[in-house]
């Protein structure tokens, strides 16, 4: 028997590794695509949302997958971090420059930004 009636040649099976390889990274990308647009939804709905339960699920079931809301109350202002919505006013000086409030809520995939959040930040008086 030839090599070819055995099973095919070597390089009938890089041939057949490379098919299947493309398609399995067309396949990763298409899912990480749709994972992109289902978070993107999400976040759309976490905005429109107006009952706690209902925000409080859809944190849950974002946080399950990696993707984690931003509430950086008390931490010092970072503007690489953060975006300024506002400043009020403080007599402690030991406040100047902490995030006082989120007014909109930031989120984060593993550690990378998907939308910094909105603060008030304290300015001492």
């Amino acid at each position: 028997m030839s090599g070819t009636e055995q099973g095919g040649t070597a390089s009938d099976h890089a041939v057949e590794t490379t098919l299947e390889t493309t398609i399995a990274d067309e396949l990763l990308d298409q899912a990480l695509a749709e994972r992109r647009a289902l978070v993107q939804l999400c976040l759309y709905a976490l905005d429109r949302a107006r009952s706690a339960g209902v925000v409080e699920r859809l944190e849950e079931g974002l946080a399950a997958i990696g993707v984690t809301a931003v509430r950086p109350d008390g931490e010092r202002f970072d503007p690489s971090r953060h975006e300024a919505g506002g400043t009020v006013p403080t007599p402690d000086a030991s406040l100047d420059g902490v995030v006082a409030e989120t007014e909109v809520v930031g989120f984060a995939d593993r550690g990378r930004t998907l939308r910094a959040p909105i603060v008030t930040v304290y300015t001492a008086r």
